[in-house]
């Protein structure tokens, strides 16, 4: 008995040494490893890539009563060496779906659709965010309830469909981090 009790507090400081065989141990390793990637996938959850476009950050804001239109917001990232376009979007939660720009021309704010679509710049970035680039959903068929994620589906010229998941913040909700000053807007 002393002997097994000698060798179990050894064990005790060691783990790995429990375990019998190699294939107990690698077992062991590759569940460990399997929890990390199981944890990091949460955190970036709404992370969505496509060839060299990565979609992250992807929201909205709940909308009163009422409301027949709502914003979308989201980083586009392109790590190719190509600059690609984001030319369409769509969601089942309205009737059409819309790329926008804001811009103050001649002390005046303006909101137009970019018929073109919106570019994004070779191993650049363009953030979509209130009182800039955005999405537009027009005739909502349902208000949006925060807390109540909705999916949507932006298609890039060269990259191809992406599929997201935005999720609904408060209806006063602000662009929470300007990400750490990457809010670069390329030209479109």
């Amino acid at each position: 008995m002393s002997s097994f009790l000698s060798r179990r507090a050894w064990s005790a400081s060691a783990p790995l040494c429990l375990f019998r065989s190699l294939e107990e141990k690698l077992g062991l390793v590759a569940l460990a490893i399997g929890m990390i990637f199981a944890s990091a996938q949460t955190v970036f959850a709404h992370d969505m890539a496509v060839g060299p476009i990565t979609v992250s950050q992807p929201w909205s804001r709940a909308t009163p009563g009422g409301a027949k239109v709502a914003g979308g917001y989201l980083v586009i990232r392109n790590t190719g060496d190509q600059p690609d376009r984001l030319i369409a979007a769509t969601s089942g939660i309205s009737g059409r779906t819309e790329i926008h720009e804001m811009a103050v021309k001649d002390g005046i704010m303006t909101m137009r659709p970019l018929a073109d679509g919106l570019t994004v710049p070779a191993k650049g970035e363009v953030v979509l965010k209130p009182g800039s680039y955005h999405l537009m959903f027009v005739d909502l068929k349902n208000g949006l309830k925060e807390g109540e994620p909705f999916k949507a589906r932006l298609t890039f010229e060269k990259a191809g469909p992406i599929d997201l998941t935005f999720d609904v913040r408060a209806i006063g909700a602000s662009d929470a981090g300007d990400h750490m000053g990457h809010g670069k807007s390329a030209g479109h």
